[in-house]
């Protein structure tokens, strides 16, 4: 920013003395034309005369405008730098709210500001879990990812396959909410958790280092998570990212479309077998595993936050592709009733 502003500085000192420059050149063709129409020429210029020389008022006032314009200009820059991080403050990540306070707002007050996208948390409430044994519902599941990796080869030559970081290329719109299911508490301890209903998977789109773009659905369809509260979870259901009456750039589609490329030539050439992966499209689910941890639980409000990591396939482009592990890291929170 400071660069900018020096630059722009500059850049309007230059104009404004090329300005003057012209002026002044113009102004002494003007008085050296004649003597008749000479006073009321440099009167209109701001020249005088002296000793038959040309006195220029008129360098003083082009120095005062300059300086005065430099001025602006530095004003117009700090007023930029203000707004740059104004705008940055705007886009930090707003304070974790509680159930409470998020339902105490109004649509205005959460619009833009990344509220929406954020699980509650806790106001208060124990370590751990703390519920006694018995039948829940479980409503108000939230799912939050935090980080996504992709198994990818590594960046360095001789290295091996490792959970990738990734840039985030999908806008605020991938947590999961409003999910419910039965919840049981046996008298050993264990848990299980079914997933009936609610928002359970959502479109992300993430890039590797290298500039890969890596799509897939981030799912807990059909979940049925068992285990102990410090770690439970299971298998789930990820569907395909594509539907089957999508088409490819070739028009090829599962339920519709042609069957193979089109312009191929004749004999049967469109249908070989190293066209099959192409031509053959699949919308098959695939199946992603997931843990979850209890942190922290309250049972006056039937309030329960902690972790969650899964692993599951990306997109395949309807089987063309083979699919790569995403691992999703993040926080949830949900309400046993």
């Amino acid at each position: 920013m400071a660069a900018l502003t020096v630059a722009s500085s500059a850049a309007i000192k230059a104009s404004a003395s090329g300005l003057a420059q012209t002026k002044l050149e113009s102004a002494t063709r003007l008085q050296l034309k004649g003597s008749s129409g000479s006073s009321s020429a440099a009167k209109a210029f701001g020249l005088s005369k002296c000793n038959s020389r040309l006195s220029c008022s008129l360098d003083e006032e082009a120095s005062s405008f300059v300086s005065k314009v430099a001025d602006a200009a530095k004003g117009a820059a700090v007023a930029l730098a203000t707004s740059a991080l104004l705008a940055q403050a705007a886009v930090a990540a707003p304070p974790r709210l509680t159930f409470d306070e998020i339902n105490s707002k109004t649509y205005l007050e959460v619009k833009g500001t990344g509220t929406a996208n954020q699980c509650p948390a806790i106001g208060g409430g124990l370590d751990g879990f703390s519920f006694k044994p018995g039948k829940y519902q479980m409503q108000k599941l939230c799912l939050e990812p935090t980080e996504f990796r992709v198994k990818a080869e590594s960046q360095f030559k001789g290295g091996d396959t490792e959970f990738t970081k990734t840039k985030l290329m999908t806008r605020l719109t991938y947590t999961l909410d409003e999910i419910e299911g039965p919840f049981e508490v046996s008298s050993d301890g264990s848990v299980k958790f079914e997933e009936k209903d609610g928002i359970d998977y959502a479109a992300v789109t993430v890039q590797l280092p290298g500039g890969e773009r890596v799509p897939f659905l981030f799912s807990v369809k059909e979940l049925v998570a068992t285990g102990r509260p410090s770690s439970f979870g299971g298998k789930y259901l990820v569907p395909s990212y594509r539907g089957s009456s999508f088409l490819d750039p070739k028009g090829r589609g599962g339920s519709t479309g042609y069957d193979n490329a089109v312009a191929l030539p004749a004999g049967g050439s469109g249908d070989r077998d190293d066209l099959e992966k192409e031509n053959l499209k699949s919308t098959s689910a695939a199946e992603g595993n997931i843990v979850f941890t209890v942190a922290q639980s309250n049972p006056e409000s039937g309030e329960v936050v902690g972790t969650f990591e899964s692993v599951q396939p990306s997109d395949t482009d309807l089987g063309a592709k083979q699919a790569k592990e995403v691992k999703i890291s993040g926080i949830w929170y949900g309400q046993l009733k």
